[in-house]
């Protein structure tokens, strides 16, 4: 009976550096697909905020001018002729700008600054990386990470959404000058989708980067073959 008994200790003990391993290989992996999800995000906040896409002109009513395509974004409004050349003018002042415009410049910088720093800390904190040794902080660093990918997400969607709501009820204004309605542009898409690549990881990096517990609390106990294992009288 006691001989059993210590056969399947010394099984569950040859165990558990197995499923410690696994635990490992699957948060490596979760973090691996975090990473390359905060990269596009980064790239598709980037888009966002440089190309001027972000309202272009309506042909609808009687605007049927389609010789020129006016293009409106956060630093600059374009005309674009049929023959395929471009002409770029940046604002001259931020007054003239609509007010979800001033805020969507400030907001898609942050988005991008903070989606940077969370991208350094999720490659400090990763598991396949070793540039923190403490094995217990790792989890907490990937957290925060997670928790200004979320933000980053926010800072991205809310803008877009917020002009696509005044490009959208401009254009359904029946007092509006046909001449000034705009429609949304790519970038809306593309903020659209960024916003929610970012939410993704942020999401996906808060649900498993959860701190270890019992990392520190109590060992466990290995016997040997030998009589050092604890003696008990059997009947």
């Amino acid at each position: 009976m006691y001989e059993m008994k210590r056969r399947v200790q010394n099984l569950t003990n040859d165990r558990k550096p197995f499923s410690s391993t696994s635990k490992e290989m699957g948060s490596s992996g979760i973090q691996i697909v975090c990473v390359g999800l905060s990269i596009l995000g980064l790239i598709a906040a980037i888009v966002t905020c440089i190309l001027p896409n972000w309202k272009v002109s309506s042909f609808t009513g009687q605007n049927i001018i389609t010789a020129q395509v006016q293009q409106e974004g956060l630093w600059m409004e374009c005309v674009v002729q049929s023959t395929g050349q471009q002409q770029c003018k940046a604002y001259e002042s931020l007054l003239i700008l609509d007010a979800d415009l001033q805020a969507a410049r400030a907001m898609t910088i942050i988005c991008c600054i903070l989606t940077v720093v969370a991208l350094l800390a999720l490659f400090a904190g990763a598991d396949f990386t070793t540039c923190i040794e403490n094995e217990e902080a790792k989890p907490k660093v990937c957290l925060v990470a997670g928790v200004c990918l979320l933000l980053s997400g926010l800072l991205l969607i809310i803008p877009v959404s917020w002009s696509a709501n005044n490009t959208i009820a401009n254009f359904n204004n029946p007092l509006a000058n046909p001449a000034k309605r705009r429609e949304l542009g790519p970038c809306i898409f593309i903020g659209w989708a960024g916003g929610i690549l970012l939410l993704l990881s942020g999401g996906l990096l808060c649900c498993f980067s959860r701190p270890r517990s019992g990392s520190s609390g109590g060992t466990a106990k290995y016997y040997s073959n030998s009589a050092s294992a604890p003696s008990k009288n059997y009947v």
